[in-house]
Parts: C-alpha cells; structure tokens; sequence
C-alpha cells in the first residue's frame, strides 16, 4: 500500500545519491579526470554486504546510499509506487562537488553540462523532475546551459542563491536568462547546497572541539550554520524583487527548497517595511508593480521542514506560499513528513491541504492539473 493516499501528492525535494564516478560518462575529454569525485575518507559510504533490497516502508528507511532508489533510476521509479508521490523533483546530493567552486570558469560549465547530461538520464521515468543546475557567473554561458538543460529534459533549474560572478541575479544582463526559463515555463528554484553557507568561518572558532553535526558526522551543516540558513535566499530574493526582475518578466516563477520557512513570514515583513521606509525616497521602490510581500507571493513558492509548524506558517501567511516535500532518500525527511505536518493542520480546510500537498506545486512547475486527477 503506498504511503500517500487519498489526495495527489507532490513532492518538491528528492535527492539522488551519486557514486563518485557519477558524472565521468557525461563528460568530455580532460574533464573526465577532472570531474572524478575524490571524496574525504569520512564522507565514503560504508562497504557492507550485499542484501535483497525491501521496498516496502520506503518512507521509514533505510535513508541516504542505502535507500532503495537512491541511484538507480529503474529502482526510482519503484520508489515512487511505494511512496505515491505523483510527481517528484530530484535534486543531486554530491554532484557538483568536483566543479562547484573551481577558479576555473571553463571546469565550472564543463561540469554543469556533465551533471545535467546525467540528472537527465537518470530522471527519464515521467514523474520524475529532473533539476538542472546553472551557474549565473557567465550570463551568456548561462543561458546556453539553460537551453540545452531544457533540451535534454530538465524539468527546473537550480541557481546558486549568490551573485551572479560581480552582478546581482537582478542585473539586466541577466534578463535573457531568466526570460528563457519563463518562456519555457521552467522554473528556477534555490536549494541549501551551493552558495547557501553564509557563516563566516570565524565564528567556528570559539575555543572548543567542533561538535558533531545531526548525523554524527561533521560534513552538514551545524546549529550556526543553521541559524543563518536562510540568509542567502533572503538576499538572493530581494534582489529579483528590488532589481524588478518580476516586474520585466512576469511569467517567471521560482521555489525555496529545503531551506525550511519559519523564516517566511518575517522576510515578508521586512521587505514590506523596508519598502514603506525607503519607499518615499527609492525610485525603484516607488516603481515596482506591488508591494514586495505580494510579489514574492505571486512568483515564489517554499518548503517548510517536517519539524516545522506548517498549520502556523498556512494561517500566519497564506496557504498559496508553501509545499509539501519528503526529502528522500535523505534523513532529514524524517520517517512520516505526511504525518507530521498534518499533525500541526488541525483544522486546516481541504482547500489550503490541496494547495500545500499539490497545487502550490503545479502552479510553480507549470503544470496542467487535469494530468494528476
């Protein structure tokens, strides 16, 4: 019997585990070498004997290199029988560590076309979302990356929640790219990973040993690192707001994922009193289509933590901001997200469910509704 039932059921963050040579098939000459990834001795999956794999309970575990479906796309699609998720977006977990921050803008884009080439081949069951990633350092390179991310079926494109090399991500130079993904009607989303860790490194030197971080190990994110998690897709969405970026491109639309979204609603709050204080003065404020919370609102849409009071952030901010999503096979999707949201749904109507569990989603990747009924 699959976990979700009784509703279509979206899930806007799933993961694959990638082995190290993941992207080597997918890349050209030299770069084979180049994009082998060389991972720490403590970051190496465990040798453990093989075993008949148990698909069912996906949802309890086991989680991470073990889960079933965690690299295999024949698996994957299984996976999603068991888990009755329509649909899924899929993320990579450890692709772009061999290129991410390279000096080297040409191994930077070599390995961006190596990793959507594989995140397609992997995601060629329909229900699965393949997420491309592009880097906005090169705004020409960018958009040729897009195109062919969207060529091969790509289904959303992850930017880094950073600058654009020394440009804003408002920068006009960089409308071409954000209108390509509107007029394709792709969106782009910002996921914890690449760009995200905004914590200075002296703050880690406090005088005591470093402490474990949730799994034990101390390779994620810590309670620092947590605390200012949200930080850079703050600044990377006020940019699109203030720079007008919505304004010029309308049909754009983008996800928050796996960033959580206590953070919502006072972001919300900031930037409309930001608005109302500087707006006497700011041309560009004074120019802007909406206020900035009712912008976001129409263009962007988040995904709480399972841990997190959805019943307070629906009723606090609107039930059209958020989405459901498992995080699988990753650990910090717990053993029953389903479960615990709702446990903080109370008297939520059908209506505001619908929209977390599944139109939220639909409305942001564009899709027709009927397709899911």
């Amino acid at each position: 019997m699959p976990y979700a039932q009784g509703r279509v059921y979206h899930d806007a963050d799933s993961h694959l585990m990638e082995p190290a040579d993941w992207l080597v098939p997918f890349a050209e000459g030299a770069m084979k070498d180049r994009l082998l990834r060389r991972d720490p001795p403590s970051t190496r999956p465990p040798v453990v004997a093989p075993k008949e794999k148990v698909i069912e309970g996906l949802i309890a575990g086991p989680k991470g290199r073990l889960a079933f479906g965690a690299c295999d796309p024949a698996e994957r699609a299984r996976a999603l029988d068991e888990l009755g998720f329509a649909s899924q977006l899929v993320f990579p977990t450890s692709a772009l560590r061999p290129f991410r921050t390279s000096s080297d803008i040409d191994v930077v884009y070599a390995g961006t076309r190596a990793a959507n080439r594989a995140m397609a081949d992997f995601c060629k069951d329909e229900r699965l979302i393949g997420v491309a990633y592009v880097p906005l350092d090169d705004p020409a390179r960018a958009v040729e990356e897009a195109q062919e991310a969207i060529r091969l079926g790509c289904g959303a494109v992850w930017t880094p929640s950073t600058p654009g090399g020394e440009r804003s991500p408002g920068h006009p130079e960089l409308d071409p790219f954000w209108a390509l993904l509107a007029a394709r009607n792709i969106p782009f989303v910002l996921h914890i990973g690449a760009g995200s860790r905004v914590l200075p490194p002296a703050y880690l030197n406090n005088g005591r040993a470093p402490s474990p971080d949730l799994h034990g190990g101390g390779e994620n994110l810590r309670f620092k690192d947590y605390v200012v998690l949200p930080h850079s897709a703050e600044m990377f969405l006020a940019a699109l707001v203030y720079d007008g970026v919505f304004d010029r491109i309308p049909e754009l639309r983008g996800g928050v994922i796996e960033y959580g979204a206590y953070w919502v609603p006072g972001f919300l709050r900031q930037m409309d009193m930001g608005a109302r204080s500087f707006g006497r003065t700011d041309p560009y404020l004074q120019a802007l289509s909406a206020k900035p919370s009712e912008i976001i609102r129409r263009h962007v849409k988040f995904t709480p933590f399972p841990g997190e009071d959805a019943g307070y952030l629906i009723r606090d901010s609107g039930a059209d901001l958020y989405m459901f999503s498992s995080d699988y096979p990753h650990p910090e999707g717990t053993n029953d997200p389903i479960g615990r949201f709702e446990r903080t749904f109370g008297d939520l109507s059908e209506a505001d469910r619908e929209l977390f569990y599944s139109k939220n989603f639909e409305q942001m990747m564009g899709l027709a509704q009927a397709a899911f009924a």
